[in-house]
């Protein structure tokens, strides 16, 4: 499998795990949202990595790689890149508490969020699907 066809397959991941997120976004489970935009927001930037090139790291957070491979990328994709980082570090920080909650405050995740965070993670993981979408359609099929 080459670098284009699992960028391609980690798009599809996303798709999936944003489709979900709208589903239980609907269904009131907005920690289990956020999980699913995290995880989505996560693949389609590693989607974008692969693309050009660069083997993903391990790690949930990958904006940073992003940012130091911005000049492999068209321009436009390129000046989303910050944004795209951004999202990418606010979601990873809500990674473990939107599934186990906030020890400290012994809190479960079903009360750390409200349904306007889980609307703004959809929103943010549709923009970075939107933007790695577009991404690997110019690179052709």
């Amino acid at each position: 499998m080459n670098n284009k066809e699992l960028a391609k397959a980690y798009l599809e991941e996303a798709s999936i795990r944003l489709r979900v997120a709208k589903q239980v976004l609907r269904e009131g489970a907005y920690a289990f949202t956020i999980r699913l935009c995290q995880e989505s927001v996560e693949l389609a930037l590693k989607a974008a990595l692969r693309l050009v090139g660069v083997e993903p790291p391990k790690w949930h957070d990958v904006g940073p790689i992003l940012i130091e491979h911005k000049d492999r990328y068209p321009k436009w994709f390129s000046e989303l890149i910050d944004e795209l980082a951004a999202i990418s570090r606010w979601l990873r920080r809500e990674r473990e508490p939107s599934m186990y909650g906030d020890e400290e405050l012994g809190l479960p995740p079903t009360k750390l969020y409200t349904r306007t965070y889980a609307q703004r993670a959809v929103n943010d993981a549709e923009k970075v699907f939107n933007a790695v979408r577009k991404l690997i359609e110019e690179y052709g099929s």
